[in-house]
């Protein structure tokens, strides 16, 4: 079953109307956002920033579409900003920038960085005592960042508990420098790991709704299993072929017929 078919679409117009855009990037982390923003994030979309707030990062900036599609939907960007997406003052780009846009917490883009900062926000509120959550997402081509592994031994030796990480695990690293087997990798330096179908709403639901976010207790990572490009046959997995392409007048119409007859 495919989710969040409207919302693929969306990304693919943004793609299309901008001239820019990683749509496969965003595909394969789509259903785990609106998972987050529309069921488990604790987030006052009256009060952006209030300190009651969950946190959530997108280290993998590239991906930023599913992220601006479901702000979208949820009141915080309107149909105007997606339609000036990439204009000269426009509040998105092809990375998410915090100055610009209420509730993105983070500037990223720039690979390795994102994990670090939800690491340093996961440590603030335990110094404050506070029972907030982090989540953050990294790539697996990220994840050959040497930052990626400082963050997590010391989030393992800092018993962060209130973070947790996903690896969109879409196999994008393979024709280059392979991630085999992050499970173990992961468990190996001190972390609680889970592994899922990042594209099963209900398995990332009970997923995460089952993690312990309590103080001094292990830092999650969910080894979300996913597709680069889902919802569009031509598009998955071809890792060279649609990474930053844009499609033209004719590939944006077979993209929505190819996402409105997928099973």
């Amino acid at each position: 079953m495919l989710y969040n078919k409207d919302l693929r679409k969306e990304i693919a117009w943004m793609t299309w109307h901008s001239k820019e855009g990683h749509i496969p990037s965003a595909y394969s982390i789509l259903d785990i956002i609106s998972f987050l923003y529309e069921d488990f994030l604790k987030i006052n979309y009256k009060k952006l920033d209030s300190e009651d707030r969950d946190y959530f990062v997108l280290s993998k900036g590239h991906g930023c579409s599913a992220l601006y599609a479901v702000l979208k939907k949820k009141g915080v960007i309107t149909q105007k900003d997606l339609e000036d997406k990439n204009k000269e003052y426009a509040k998105l780009a092809t990375h998410p920038d915090r100055t610009k846009i209420s509730g993105v917490e983070a500037s990223t883009g720039s690979l390795g960085n994102g994990i670090g900062f939800a690491l340093g926000v996961a440590l603030g509120l335990k110094i404050k005592n506070k029972n907030n959550k982090v989540v953050t997402i990294i790539g697996d081509a990220e994840s050959n960042e040497g930052t990626v592994w400082e963050c997590s031994l010391l989030a393992s030796h800092l018993k962060l508990g209130n973070l947790c990480v996903i690896l969109d695990y879409n196999r994008s690293c393979d024709p280059t420098l392979p991630l085999p087997n992050p499970k173990k990798k992961w468990e190996s330096f001190g972390w609680d790991v889970k592994e899922i179908d990042g594209h099963n709403i209900e398995e990332i639901k009970d997923t995460m709704n089952s993690l312990n976010f309590s103080h001094n207790s292990k830092p999650h990572m969910i080894v979300a299993n996913t597709v680069k490009g889902k919802g569009v046959k031509d598009m998955e997995n071809n890792y060279g072929g649609w990474h930053s392409k844009v499609p033209n007048d004719e590939e944006l119409n077979k993209i929505y017929k190819d996402i409105d007859s997928y099973e």
